[in-house]
């Protein structure tokens, strides 16, 4: 895994992205935030055991049905499985030692 500062690689409003095996981070300080970092490794996870297109194909499928179903963009990114789990683990810095293979099928 690698990590790359690049501001224009990203959209508005996100502070960073995983692309297997890079995690792409808008500003170099972020590198350094145990929590941001550790929600990006979940992700890195994420889309191994998804064998990554699987992953972006089920992230943006699941991104579109919940979209449809708030009618908020916002809501639809973090009610989305992968996000669900990034989110609720972020702060914890042991678990991915103890994360279970595809736990991320717990937050549908």
């Amino acid at each position: 895994m690698f990590v790359v500062v690049n501001k224009y690689i990203l959209a508005k409003g996100f502070d960073g992205i995983v692309l297997w095996p890079f995690i792409v981070v808008k500003r170099k300080e972020l590198k350094d935030d145990p929590v941001f970092m550790n929600h990006e490794r979940i992700h890195v996870k994420q889309q191994q055991e998804l064998l990554i297109i699987f992953f972006f194909l089920w992230y943006v499928l699941e991104y579109f049905v919940r979209l449809i179903k708030y009618r908020d963009a916002y809501k639809a990114y973090s009610k989305i499985c992968f996000e669900r789990e990034a989110y609720s683990h972020e702060d914890d810095p042991e678990y991915m030692e103890r994360r279970s293979f595809w736990n991320f099928l717990k937050f549908l």
